[in-house]
């Protein structure tokens, strides 16, 4: 992901719910209990590892049975090292004590409560970077040491990877394209990750690659999920058994267009703030809504320009609910002048944003219906709202809101199919369009004309805007 542009905004939960959901993620829950358990006999090891020999018994105090529990007991205990909820007073004798932290998890304020779980975060992502245990053991030479250029394993290739996995998922879930709420296929992540934008028919090598990156990020979200970073249903293991190892039973026969099979994969409210708290870090605009709504009008004029509408509307709507009806407006329409690049797609959100509040704000409205970037603005809100006595543009004034709406779809949605649409109805209601557009003194008239040289389908009339732009270049001495 660039980070020359913001990605879409998140809708994040109360930090509130957010630390109930980081102290019920299994994990941070197992790390806190084994916090608490740890006493004067608690041992570890050089590495701050607990003592094999008092595995069983921590794996007993969380209430963990069957072959993983030593090992789900070890992850807990070294979350608990990892981010201060324990700490090693004596690296000789191997002896600890609870840390500072654990108290946080009781009585902190939720974004203590936050943090710990971060530092938790951090650790398990490191952990799913590692290579299976299976292929560590392999790699050790005869004395004891893990030969890495035997794994074929780049731990920084590896962590990147996990990482742009993870903000892949994040872009799809907070896009208004992508599934929102719902679960991603790993396949279709995977393939995120592999298939180069630009290439048709995948090869048979890069859908091996594909396979391969399914099955590691199966490992890996398994990994994740008890962090509560992630909601995961795992890779069907039927998939993977040989033919005379799946069971005869047809309940157990799926079909293989269901994608499910596959695995299927969510953030949780917590991941997303875990996703977006990294991304942050990390140096990307990643926005939030809400984030605009102690701002000025301006700061959410020019913040909102590059939202999806309902997260544009989402965002206008907090700000609203801070101000009242007739000041509120005023302030969006003073921000929403100007000759900049910018300024049509103001006036496009300050248009959206005045649809949002009530008649109250008329007197504002009328405040500006001679202003020459606001007057039609003012003219058709009035109109919508019903409002008695809306003098009637000017050929001039309705030529100049035209070329500057055009100017913020332009800016808002590039070449768009609704632009497109828009660009042809009005070639074809008004036929002297062109001839008198070319005059308007708006600074964006020759870009638009450009545009909707492009953008028309009938080469005649693409002819008239391309000449008309030309006209409006040579006028404005550019």
């Amino acid at each position: 992901m660039s980070d020359s542009s913001p990605l879409p905004p998140v809708r994040l939960h109360s930090e509130a719910a957010l630390a109930r959901d980081a102290l019920a993620a299994p994990l941070l829950s197992r790390a806190a209990g084994l916090a608490r358990w740890a006493g004067p006999d608690t041992r570890v090891g050089a590495g701050g590892e607990l003592a094999e020999e008092q595995l069983p018994e921590a794996a007993a105090e969380l209430g963990l049975t069957g072959d993983e529990a030593a090992a789900f007991a070890s992850e807990a205990w070294r979350v608990a090292v990892d981010t201060g909820l324990v700490e090693i007073v004596d690296e000789e004798k191997g002896t600890v004590t609870a840390g500072e932290d654990l108290a946080l998890l009781t009585s902190g304020a939720p974004q203590d409560v936050l943090a710990v779980w971060l530092g938790a975060l951090e650790t398990v992502l490191a952990d799913a970077s590692v290579p299976d245990l299976d292929d560590l053991v392999g790699a050790m030479d005869e004395g004891g040491e893990i030969d890495l250029s035997s794994l074929d394993w780049d731990p920084e290739a590896e962590a990147e990877f996990l990482d742009g996995v993870l903000g892949n998922l994040y872009l799809l879930t907070v896009g208004e394209e992508g599934p929102g709420d719902g679960p991603v296929p790993l396949p279709a992540l995977a393939a995120s990750m592999i298939v180069p934008d630009d290439m048709g028919e995948p090869t048979n090598d890069v859908l091996e690659q594909v396979s391969d990156a399914m099955m590691r990020l199966d490992d890996q979200f398994r990994l994740l999920e008890p962090i509560g970073i992630v909601d995961f249903q795992p890779v069907d293991e039927a998939l993977m058994a040989e033919p005379d190892e799946e069971s005869a039973d047809p309940a157990a026969v799926f079909d293989d267009t269901d994608v499910t099979r596959y695995g299927m994969v969510k953030l949780t409210p917590l991941g997303l703030y875990g996703i977006r708290a990294r991304l942050l870090e990390a140096g990307l605009a990643a926005p939030a809504v809400g984030e605009l709504a102690d701002k000025g009008a301006d700061e959410l004029l020019d913040g909102t320009s590059a939202f999806p509408p309902a997260a544009a509307q989402a965002e206008t709507e907090q700000w609203l609910a801070r101000r009242e009806p007739l000041p509120a407006a005023r302030e969006l329409l003073a921000a929403a002048r100007g000759a900049d690049a910018g300024a049509p797609l103001r006036r496009l959100r300050c248009q959206q944003a005045l649809s949002l509040v009530g008649t109250d704000a008329e007197p504002a409205l009328r405040e500006v219906l001679d202003d020459a970037e606001l007057g039609g603005l003012a003219r058709v809100w009035l109109s919508e709202h019903g409002a008695a006595d809306v003098p009637v543009p000017s050929e001039a004034m309705v030529f100049w809101l035209t070329i500057d709406t055009l100017a913020a779809q332009l800016a808002a949605e590039g070449n768009s199919a609704e632009l497109q649409a828009l660009v042809e109805g009005l070639a074809q209601q008004h036929s002297s369009f062109f001839a008198a557009a070319w005059r308007v003194e708006h600074p964006a008239t020759p870009d638009v004309l450009e545009a909707m040289g492009r953008l028309h389908p009938d080469k005649k009339v693409a002819k008239e805007a391309r000449k008309a732009a030309f006209k409006a270049r040579s006028q404005q001495g550019g």
